[in-house]
């Protein structure tokens, strides 16, 4: 007898750690990301600590639509470096051919999730590939890191636009001016008597 096949739910637990084990299996960590984070802000923010970088990374990696980004580009790398896509596309992805643009489109989708200052951050680390990416970069590994050197700045750069919108909060909050919280993780730490007194 066959089984009836349920209507199909998302598992959101399951689909953020397969995040985390795919970035971990390609050699990639949040710790490294967060060095681009450094990069891209100690220039701005004196103060800021890897603790905060750290902190930034893994909300970023906490949305969903990054988490989604992550598991199709590292796919689509691992199927490269396997030779399992169809010509042209598996020559495409694995010399990572430069008039293939669909990698930083996908990069896009993460970019945005923190505004669009992303964008500056993420063409800005794209173009000096300082520290991990330089690594992602190296073609002579045999790996195929196509997507993924792209999502790790995307990252890196939503993280970095992130700390810019907390550092603008921080400021306005020290200087008595009306703030809003701007995301959910900011509204639930704020006091309920703070919320009545606005």
């Amino acid at each position: 007898m066959n089984k009836i096949k349920g209507p199909y739910s998302l598992n959101s637990k399951a689909v953020a750690e397969a995040t985390r084990h795919w970035m971990q299996e390609r050699g990639v960590t949040v710790d490294e990301i967060a060095e681009l984070v450094m990069f891209l802000q100690q220039k701005y923010y004196p103060t800021l600590t890897m603790e905060e970088c750290v902190h930034n990374v893994e909300m970023v990696l906490s949305k969903r639509e990054v988490q989604n980004a992550v598991l199709t580009g590292i796919q689509l790398d691992v199927l490269a470096e396997e030779g399992k896509l169809f010509p042209p596309l598996q020559d495409m992805i694995e010399n990572d051919e430069s008039l293939y643009g669909v990698d930083e489109i996908l990069a896009f989708s993460i970019v945005n999730v923190y505004g669009s200052i992303g964008f500056t951050n993420y063409g800005y680390v794209d173009k000096l590939k300082p520290g991990v990416l330089e690594r992602l970069n190296d073609k002579s590994t045999g790996q195929v890191h196509t997507y993924l050197d792209d999502i790790v700045g995307a990252i890196a750069a939503a993280a970095s636009s992130r700390i810019a919108h907390r550092k603008q909060a921080e400021r306005e909050k020290e200087l008595g001016l009306p703030h809003a919280p701007e995301d959910v993780e900011e509204a639930a730490r704020k006091p309920a008597t703070e919320e009545k007194l606005e």
